[in-house]
This record gives structure tokens, sequence and C-alpha cells, in this order.
């Protein structure tokens, strides 16, 4: 099962009909340059360590973004975040692999508000990025486009980029964007049944491909709804590195969108990227 499925994902990054859909946990690779919160724990544990929030909120990342939104301001919010992901993050071998595939055009979707993609796409050429923006500080726009020096640009421009990276909840550079408290979610969640806040150019990149989780979970309903809706009209076949048992909702999810789950720890599946030999990586299905 598992060399099965590395074949095939094999073929479909051969074929450029893979979309690589990163998650927190993707700096995990490498722990050592890594300066920023890498999980939501992690996240909100540093929120709630300068601002003090109710005890029944304290790991709730959402709600105490809210919280600190409600009774600070939104800039409080805002600054904090900035300030958790201000410091540098060095791309690690995943992000350069991702940087580096050949075939184009090519969609990455990264779900954390660290920059170390961008960074890794830095000397890559006519690439940008569209960032998911919140509501409450750009009302009706669900989106923003930004150009490998980090000018904003209209969305048409997004049509001639050889990469393309959506940051569905913002990210810190280049304009401080985040998507995190619960009327953040609330907003987007409104719409994106009806895609409205899905970029026109992710919709016709994800036309029948296929997507590869990679340190991602699906233990929240966030990241369930987020993921589910990004892939709406690609294929029906995809895949993700999942490492040891999954929650009861994990393998419903899966199940119903037909994701493969690949059991194997993240930094041995990028060693198999790496070097395509996956007699060396092959673990027990």
């Amino acid at each position: 099962m598992t060399n099965t499925a590395l074949q095939e994902i094999s073929s479909a990054r051969d074929a450029g009909t893979l979309i690589p859909y990163t998650g927190p946990f993707v700096l995990s690779l490498d722990p050592a340059t890594c300066h920023v919160p890498s999980t939501p724990g992690d996240l909100v544990k540093l929120l709630t360590s300068k601002v003090s929030v109710p005890h029944k909120i304290r790991n709730n990342l959402t709600a105490a973004a809210q919280f600190i939104e409600n009774f600070k301001h939104r800039k409080s919010i805002v600054s904090l975040m900035n300030e958790a992901y201000e410091p540098s993050v060095t791309p690690n071998v995943l992000h350069q692999y991702l940087a580096a595939l050949p075939k184009k055009p090519l969609l990455i979707v990264d779900t954390w508000y660290d920059d170390a993609m961008s960074k890794a796409l830095a000397g890559m050429s006519n690439w940008g990025q569209v960032q998911g923006v919140s509501q409450s500080e750009h009302f009706g726009e669900w989106v923003k486009y930004f150009d490998a020096e980090g000018n904003m640009v209209e969305p048409s421009v997004a049509d001639s980029w050889d990469i393309i990276l959506y940051k569905p909840l913002g990210s810190v550079s280049p304009a401080k964007n985040f998507i995190v408290s619960d009327s953040d979610f609330v907003e987007v969640l409104t719409e994106i049944d009806i895609q409205t806040p899905i970029p026109e150019r992710v919709k016709t990149l994800r036309t029948g491909a296929h997507f590869l989780f990679m340190g991602c979970r699906f233990n929240h309903q966030l990241t369930r709804t987020y993921a589910r809706q990004v892939m709406k009209r690609s294929s029906d076949k995809h895949w993700a590195i999942i490492e040891g048992p999954l929650t009861r909702m994990e393998q419903r999810f899966m199940e119903e969108q037909n994701i493969t789950r690949i059991d194997m720890p993240l930094a041995q599946f990028v060693g198999w990227l790496q070097t395509g030999k996956v007699s060396e990586v092959l673990v027990a299905a």
C-alpha cells in the first residue's frame, strides 16, 4: 500500500498535477532554525503569555485571539502575531525542494503564518503569493496579491505567474495579514461553501489535480473545512503524510475525501522525495 502510494505521488509530481499542501508541522523538520511557534498549541501559549485570557480558553487559539481582539484591539492581536512570526525562519529541505519543482505552473498551498516558503522562492523568477486577509481590516476583500518583491498587485497579474504561493490564513510577510480569531474564521466560513474566498487562480490550477498534505493534521473542524474547500473540484485521489494513530474525525475526513494516509515520519518521506528510492523509506502499511 505504501509503495503504491509513493509511486502514485511520484507519477503525479512528474506529470505536474501534484499540489503540495503544507501545515505548521513542516517547521518541525529543522527545529534548530525555527524560532517561531510551529504548532497551534505553541502559538496560543505564546499569545496568552503576553495577554491574560480566561482560563477556559487558554488552550483555544481562535478563542484566545478573539478575546485579545475584543478586549484590547485588532491592532493588538496583529502586533502579537507579527512579534511571534517576525523572527527569521530559514527554509528547510522541504521548502527548498518544493521551490525547485520543475513543472509549471506550480501551486503551493501553505497554511501557516511563517514566511519560510516565500524565502525559499525568493531566488525564483516569475512568482507571487496570494494571502487570505481579515474582514475586520479589509472588509469586502478576501485575498491580496503580492509579487516576488512584496508589492501588492492586481489579481490578473497572478494569471502569468509560474509559481503561486497560496497562504489562505495570511502570513507575516509582506503585509502582516492574519486570519486567526474566531470572527476572522466566521467571516470566511460564511462564504467558503460557495467558494467566494478562494482565489480564481487557485480554482483554475486545482482542477483535476492531486493534493499532497504534509505537516497537516485534520483533528480540528477548521483544518478539515479549509482543506475540503480548497480541494473542491480537484481530482478524486490525494495523499497525506501522517505518522501514528488518527482520530475518528480524521479517519472519516480522509475516507470522505479519498485521501490515502501514508503512515510515515515526515522527515523520512522528504528523504524519499529527494532520493526517489522507495525501498529506503518503505514502512509497514
